[in-house]
């Protein structure tokens, strides 16, 4: 029998993982995981997606010993690394999971599929999620996710046919023992980090089935309640180590259960609201395998020109990105994004609002910045999310957030400003939202002078509001975009709601808020 190669890349986990069945029944398997100097250095890395995959890693290999295998790690470029296993090995054939990820990814695999062609290897390649690879168009594509996730999950042989690759390869692997500690770009401290590992996700999945999901659809919305009643699978997710089918079949199950007992209850309708984001979280990443070039460039091709390209003003940036606008309920969400590597999506909608609106930057590289800050970094749904929420799809309504109103709605007493923003720590519920508006015998009062303790906002956010709109509205005036944006709406809006959410009779092309609070 040949030789074969499971190629693991966001899918760390041996449960339900079809290229590991197939490779097992075709013949001696090497698992492989690559570690790619080059991918490490783009801009969209970090070293909480490394410390995560790395406890992911460890898990798995441990995983593949329970069936007689062991996962072999290996450093450089993929096609090389490939092109030298075939010579030394006679690998028959690489399998491996569908992945939807950047624009370098799609050049590595792109390069490794030649590498294949070259040398006869097979590639064979298995959709991960319900992203249809290619779609033909958008109509039936809500039918093919659920026809997907009804799937029973894949189940291995009893045991595989481990390949010794040899002493000259085994010198060229990294021991997942000794796997190396620092990898990525961004090397902001995470001591709040979620930790990797199938053990953790199913950990997640229990208790927000069990107890924390009960107020999910009323506490999502909330950062002070959201870390607890969300899910927070989404890492999970993002490198595989649950499948998507995994958890949307014992969700399910969950649910069916409760519609019986109590179908109006708040477990129920909670559990209705997590469903329709699973079923977002591929719609998300559908929009980004039909147009790549979303990672660069506007999706309506028609905003090109809306904001300055060329790069955003370093300064307003950085206090951005560092959590110092002024701005209390947004400094209080970057920095705990920035500590625990996870915040819920209203909130990422709102910071990504301010930097493209009240701040007026291009969503290109403040989109760079959060991918390097989101453990959960998903390219197919952070692109395109970036682009909703900035105002460049032509399709979606625009979501100019008011910083002040979320403060007051969402943390109206400033308990968590004042957790995450210590500078306010004495300042009361009546100014914490607004502390610009303090009297200077206030700002004495309660210890904070503005602009020495705590900076002054980077803008008016009222006034910078209205600017924006009118820049948008002038740009608008000044184009036809008509055709660009049936484009755009013929190959990315959803065409049907998910099969488990009502028909409307007014067909929506967006989600609500709150879509991808995983």
């Amino acid at each position: 029998m040949s030789a074969q190669i499971v190629w693991f890349k966001r899918d760390l986990r041996i449960a339900d993982h079809a290229p590991l069945a197939r490779a097992m029944a075709a013949g001696p398997v090497l698992p492989v995981y690559v570690i790619e100097p080059d991918y490490w250095r783009q801009p969209d890395t970090a070293q909480r997606h490394w410390a995560f995959i790395r406890e992911s890693l460890i898990e798995l290999d441990t995983a593949l010993a329970g069936y007689g295998l062991r996962l072999w790690v290996f450093e450089g470029e993929a096609a090389a690394i490939f092109r030298r296993l075939h010579e030394t090995l006679g690998v028959a054939a690489i399998h491996a999971h569908e992945e939807t990820g950047s624009d370098w990814t799609y050049r590595r695999d792109r390069a490794v599929r030649r590498i294949c062609r070259q040398t006869g290897m097979a590639f064979h390649e298995v959709p991960q999620f319900g992203v249809v690879r290619p779609l033909a168009s958008r109509d039936e594509w809500a039918g093919h996710w659920e026809r997907r996730m009804k799937v029973s999950p894949v189940t291995l042989p009893s045991r595989g046919e481990a390949l010794d690759p040899g002493p000259a390869v085994r010198a060229a692997t990294h021991p997942v023992e000794a796997l190396p500690t620092q990898l990525g770009v961004g090397d902001i401290p995470c001591p709040g980090r979620q930790p990797g590992g199938r053990a953790a996700g199913e950990a997640l999945l229990e208790s927000f089935l069990d107890a924390r999901g009960e107020t999910y659809r009323q506490g999502m919305s909330s950062p002070a309640s959201a870390w607890r009643v969300c899910s927070r699978l989404s890492p999970h997710i993002a490198y595989g180590t649950l499948s998507l089918r995994e958890i949307v079949q014992t969700h399910r199950r969950r649910w069916m259960a409760l519609k019986a007992e109590a179908p109006r209850s708040n477990w129920a309708q909670s559990l209705k609201s997590f469903e329709s984001r699973l079923h977002w979280h591929c719609h998300f990443i559908q929009k980004f395998e039909d147009e790549p070039a979303l990672e660069y460039r506007n999706m309506h091709r028609g905003y090109d020109g809306l904001r300055d390209e060329s790069g955003a003003d370093p300064e307003r940036l950085a206090a951005w990105i560092e959590g110092r606008t002024g701005l209390p309920f947004v400094d209080a969400c970057m920095r705990q994004l920035r500590a625990e590597g996870w915040i819920n999506f209203r909130m990422r909608a709102m910071l990504v609002a301010v930097s493209s609106y009240h701040l007026w930057m291009h969503w290109r590289e403040p989109a760079q910045q959060l991918a390097r800050l989101f453990t959960d970094y998903e390219p197919g749904i952070h692109y395109c999310q970036f682009q909703m929420q900035s105002g460049t799809t032509g399709i979606n309504t625009l979501r100019i957030y008011n910083p002040v109103k979320q403060s007051r709605d969402q943390d109206a007493d400033g308990a968590y400003i004042r957790h995450w923003v210590p500078e306010l720590v004495a300042v009361s519920a009546d100014w914490i939202h607004e502390p610009w508006r303090m009297p200077a015998g206030l700002q004495q009062r309660y210890g904070v002078r503005l602009g020495r303790d705590y900076p002054w906002p980077v803008v008016d956010h009222e006034q910078a509001a209205r600017e924006a709109r009118e820049k948008i509205k002038a740009h608008r005036a000044s184009r036809d975009l008509t055709r660009e944006s049936a484009r755009v709406r013929r190959q990315h809006a959803s065409r049907s709601p998910s099969p488990e959410r009502p028909r409307q009779r007014r067909q929506r092309t967006v989600p609500g808020q709150g879509t991808l609070d995983l």
